[in-house]
């Protein structure tokens, strides 16, 4: 009796779902009109915008049907027009509330991005959702890796297995320039897809870009590869308009898959792959780079409060190859600091290797003073930063390159030793050359070292770089320094440069700052040094005589007569700090004086120690640097600039 009963109450449920099914099946139009409509009104009210479609059905269980749609903002230009639309969904998984495309059919998709002047039809997209937005202790507390699986899921799950995508067209237009991509058609089949992407800039520039890739939902995997079909260049639209960058490159493979990580964390790995890289952007380099060959292998670790790039990752520069670890960090401080809750770690550990592979990968472009440099021997690389930015004192620097049986074959473009020698300066404003002359003794304002007063050697040695004759170049503690002045005032405020690295950034580059120049500067400072290329003396000699110490004044023969009418040898203490003083900032010196032309008091700090350091290096006594003040005569040339800035002020 209870099996009877049992089997009558399973029949009686069978009957419930499936009479709930039909009406679901029956009801299905009107569910999903209701859905869309509730949908589209939110959307509206938040972005206002007017949504509007000339169909929408469901066919069968699982096959959405979308014809018509525009989408317009309020008093703009319409933003999407799309013509037809058919997406099949996984039916088993829709039953369960999980939304994934096994299909797409579409025809005609036109997106029309526009601007004039600062009115744009996307703006509506940097609007507030009008939600409470997260509190700073709540974004603080974001759980990082499940939002980077949260991101992979929504973007596995609308990549369709199969497909067919006609006439997509995007168009994006600022003032007078327009950068549009056309589409033709696009097929997925197995989750490969292959097409042909035109691109069209101002009407000028036509290309064709022939991209293939494997999109695969079930092995979490994405690979995509970009080539041109022309015989030129793949070229990037765009940048070079707002951003001044011209980036152009033969074939780019990008790669990446999820890996499954059970301890809280995802992970994912990949391959970037360029080869035939062109690139200009002034911030880098004032000349285009250019690289045979690149890539990136990376593995990338997403936790809970961190993201970091895993060491087994490998950066390939032509014929060099490094393994860099880099770590970012939300410390959740409750700091009122900009960056206070972040912690940063970067480090490179590279073992011997073959010196050639770092000197021979340099691009042509990017670093031309040694470009076809041939060296022999080994190098071994050891750097670390490590920044916590609610703790900047705490700031950790190390760098350090080693050399095992090193030497320079062939000197490449620059000769680094033409120091030794007389040789031609050219002085940089603003990166545009302003005077040519020989450093040597056929220039009349040469002046050897042992002619230069010995108080105006130390007082400049011991303001610039007290260790100049003990180190090798750099000085980590100053850079550490300057690295956490400049985080303080979220500027470069300070360069830590040794007596070396200025020298070598006046001799041998161009005074332009960007990326490229100080690497390298740093290079050419690690030859000269480490090879002896030239001596100390020498080094420092060179350094005296082209310095700049006012308007177009170089060297300490043209300063000491542009100052004080006197010769090098014939200087003061007094004086000798105060010239001292001025290297920093040759062409402000008259800031240094008031309205009267005499020196302003702020200078006694520094001027008691520089001739207390004086005095330890037994220049001077102890009872004449006690009395050393900001006092001194201006009797050159430099007395006409105070003199003109002294009848300015008192005619105001």
């Amino acid at each position: 009796m209870n099996r009877l009963l049992a089997k009558r109450m399973a029949a009686g449920i069978i009957l419930l779902i499936l009479a709930a099914m039909f009406t679901l099946y029956a009801c299905r139009q009107y569910v999903l009109h209701r859905i869309a409509d509730r949908r589209i009104a939110e959307m509206e009210q938040r972005f206002q915008l007017k949504v509007g479609y000339e169909s929408l059905k469901l066919e069968g269980c699982n096959v959405v049907c979308l014809r018509g749609l525009s989408v317009i903002p309020e008093n703009r230009d319409t933003i999407v027009t799309l013509k037809h639309l058919d997406i099949r969904l996984d039916l088993w998984k829709m039953l369960t509330g999980n939304i994934q495309i096994k299909e797409v059919n579409m025809d005609y998709l036109h997106i029309n991005l526009q601007k004039d002047s600062t009115v744009a039809n996307y703006d509506f997209l940097f609007r507030s959702s009008g939600k409470a937005s997260e509190t700073s202790a709540e974004a603080s507390e974001a759980n990082y890796a499940q939002r980077a699986h949260r991101i992979l899921n929504w973007i596995y799950e609308r990549i369709p297995d199969n497909g067919s995508i006609t006439k997509l067209l995007l168009t994006e237009r600022h003032d007078s320039h327009t950068v549009q991509f056309r589409l033709p058609e696009l097929n997925i089949k197995d989750n490969r897809f292959e097409t042909l992407l035109h691109v069209t800039e101002d009407s000028l520039n036509r290309q064709s870009w022939n991209i293939t890739g494997l999109l695969s939902p079930s092995e979490r995997n994405l690979h995509v590869k970009i080539h041109s079909t022309q015989d030129c260049p793949v070229k990037l639209p765009y940048l070079q308009r707002r951003f001044n960058t011209d980036i152009r490159f033969d074939t780019l493979t990008c790669s990446l898959t999820e890996i499954p990580d059970g301890r809280n964390q995802t992970s994912v790995k990949g391959l970037a792959e360029l080869s035939g890289l062109n690139l200009f952007q002034p911030a880098i380099s004032p000349d285009t780079i250019q690289l045979d060959k690149g890539a990136l292998e990376y593995r990338l670790n997403i936790s809970a409060n961190a993201v970091e790039l895993d060491s087994t990752s490998c950066i390939k520069f032509n014929q060099l190859t490094f393994h860099p670890y880099i770590r970012l960090e939300n410390t959740h401080s409750k700091s009122d600091k900009p960056l206070g809750n972040w912690h940063f770690t970067a480090q490179i550990n590279e073992p011997w290797f073959p010196a050639q592979q770092l000197f021979g990968s340099l691009p042509q472009g990017l670093f031309d003073s040694l470009y076809g440099l041939k060296t022999e021997g080994e190098l071994s690389y050891h750097g670390l930063l490590d920044v916590d930015f609610n703790l900047l004192d705490s700031l950790k620097l190390e760098s350090e390159l080693k050399k095992r049986n090193f030497r320079i074959v062939h000197m490449g473009q620059a000769t680094l030793c033409k120091m030794n020698d007389e040789f031609e300066y050219t002085a940089y404003e603003d990166g545009v050359p302003v005077r040519n002359f020989p450093v040597g003794p056929s220039w009349e304002h040469f002046t050897p070292l042992d002619s230069i007063s010995p108080l105006l050697q130390m007082a400049v040695m011991q303001s610039e770089d007290g260790a100049f004759f003990y180190h090798n170049g750099f000085l980590i503690d100053a850079m550490r320094e300057a690295i956490i002045k400049d985080l303080e005032v979220r500027k470069f405020a300070r360069g830590g440069s040794t007596i070396s690295m200025q020298l070598v950034k006046n001799v041998f580059l161009n005074r332009k700052k960007n990326i490229a120049r100080k690497i390298e500067e740093a290079l050419i400072v690690w030859l000269i040094e480490n090879q002896r290329l030239s001596t100390k003396e020498r080094m420092f000699e060179v350094y005296m005589n082209i310095i700049e110490w006012g308007p177009l004044v170089y060297g300490a023969r043209e300063a000491s007569e542009f100052y004080f009418n006197k010769r090098p040898s014939q200087l003061t203490a007094e004086e000798a700090i105060y010239m001292a003083s001025i290297i920093p900032k040759p062409k402000r010196f008259k800031s240094s004086f008031d309205e009267n032309g005499q020196l302003r008091e702020s200078l006694e700090g520094y001027y008691r120690l520089i001739a207390h350091k004086l005095a330890q290096k037994g220049l001077i006594s102890e009872s004449k640097a006690e009395s050393i003040r900001p006092v001194i005569h201006v009797t050159g040339p430099a007395k006409a600039y105070l003199s003109t800035d002294t009848l300015n002020i008192s005619n105001r």
